[in-house]
């Protein structure tokens, strides 16, 4: 069996990107017209499964106050306080960072500010950033 073109000995294959710094750490950016498959990001989901697993420790009366769940998990009353605020986002939030559909301007870091209480300014705020 013959072939009637010869394969080359190389290929060239160009990329369009640009390196960005997110969160501490360099990512890879591509043109805003290139389709994307998007994993979740791993910080953001975890602190999403603690914020309403402790949520839900809280509200089954486990623990009476979130001073007594803080010493019990052995972190700061402040951390868990910021964590369990993510309780407070937007089910389309939830929804896309779990399926990894945020934007690049939601990071855990962003997310552990103070937000609006509303839903829709949530979202705008987030954008805006």
């Amino acid at each position: 069996m013959t072939r009637a073109t010869p394969i080359p000995e190389t290929v060239t294959i160009r990329v369009p990107f640009r390196l960005v710094k997110r969160g501490g750490r360099k990512a890879m950016e591509l043109p805003a017209d290139t389709p994307t498959q998007r994993r979740p990001d791993d910080a953001l989901v975890k602190a999403l499964a603690r914020a309403f697993r402790w949520k839900r420790m809280l509200d089954s009366g486990e623990f009476a106050t979130i001073a007594e769940l803080a010493a019990r998990e052995k972190i700061t009353l402040s951390y868990l306080t910021r964590i369990l605020r993510l309780t407070l986002l937007a089910p389309d939030l939830v929804a896309a960072i779990l399926d990894g559909r945020q934007g690049a301007e939601v990071t855990l870091a962003r997310l552990m500010e103070p937000l609006p209480a509303e839903w829709t300014e949530q979202l705008q705020s987030l954008v805006a950033a």
